[in-house]
């Protein structure tokens, strides 16, 4: 039966396989060339917090940004192909050519056939999540003079950790049951797509409750040092305690000229600091990290074992 289900989605497997091959000659190519660049650029005391670090993570950005692009959009792009790719035609597929007649009456029972091939087919994709989350974890630290951060960079955080791997089985979970759905593959695609979009845009949405925030309250400026922390929201605070979104009647001129913004905003911030204001941020802090890591993965993992129940038992109450 192993042999079988190999036979019948070792494209899926094999387009995978070398996707994620050419992923990694990418990144390993980019970061030998650009840990290269590092070595001969970097100014004294870089990474760290020097203006000229922050020049280097710039021209890094400038230099790689074909690379940067590939993972602005592969957090979302990635579960929903395997979604649609790996999940969608298990049983859309065989429902749709009516081969699941001819498979289902052979000597493995319906049940058999099912637990081999979703576990097969699952422990390959968390095994390809996973992979995935290892090559980029080993190409960030050549850029880590700034450009990117592993836990306040949703997109990043989506790719590295054990996240990766629950997404690709989440999509898969939802695609095969999107396919004892409406027993067709395609429309089962579409579904797998809009749904890995609303799943992801929602968990984005929740995951600032995954954990209270921290408090801090700025003086002299409104940016957190650790530029790795996850702002949740940032807020005025008044010399009496009381927290406003948006201070009025303070005296402070808040002029926005073209060309000038920043230069202005800056200046209107620092009267605000010399009045006795102060800016109060709620944020995560980086030593979060596995724990949003293991929070959002226990979720899709649920979700996942759910919606693959929820097909075993459409498919064994409706076999033919």
């Amino acid at each position: 039966m192993i042999w079988v289900t190999w036979r019948q989605h070792r494209a899926q497997i094999l387009v995978t396989a070398g996707f994620l091959a050419v992923l990694g000659v990418l990144l390993l190519g980019s970061g030998v060339e650009a840990g290269r660049y590092v070595a001969e650029h970097a100014p004294p005391g870089c990474p760290g917090p020097a203006v000229a670090c922050g020049d280097l993570a710039v021209a890094l950005g400038q230099r790689y940004d074909a690379v940067y692009s590939v993972f602005g959009w592969m957090p979302l792009v990635a579960p929903a192909l395997i979604g649609a790719f790996w999940g969608a035609p298990l049983l859309g597929r065989e429902y749709e050519r009516g081969t699941h007649r001819l498979a289902w009456t052979q000597s493995v029972s319906v049940g058999r056939w099912l637990a081999i091939k979703l576990s097969v087919l699952g422990g390959a994709v968390v095994a390809g999540g996973l992979l995935l989350s290892l090559m980029v974890s080993l190409w960030r630290p050549v850029f880590r003079t700034g450009i990117d951060s592993a836990f306040g960079n949703i997109g990043v955080f989506n790719m590295v950790g054990v996240v990766p791997a629950a997404w690709w089985l989440y999509a898969y979970a939802l695609g095969t049951l999107a396919g004892t759905m409406f027993r067709r593959t395609l429309p089962a695609m579409a579904l797998v797509v809009a749904g890995v979009v609303v799943t992801m845009f929602t968990l984005f949405q929740l995951s600032d409750h995954y954990a209270e925030p921290a408090r801090a309250e700025l003086t002299g400026t409104v940016v957190l040092p650790d530029q790795d922390a996850r702002l949740v929201r940032a807020t005025w605070v008044e010399p009496s305690g009381t927290e406003v979104d948006d201070p009025s009647s303070t005296g402070c001129p808040r002029r926005v000229d073209a060309g000038q913004s920043s230069r202005n905003a800056e200046a209107w911030q620092a009267c605000l600091f010399g009045k006795g204001y102060r800016y109060a941020v709620y944020y995560h802090p980086p030593s979060r990290f596995w724990r949003f890591q293991w929070t959002e993965a226990s979720i899709l993992t649920l979700a996942s074992a759910a919606l693959v129940g929820l097909a075993v038992r459409r498919t064994l109450r409706r076999p033919g």
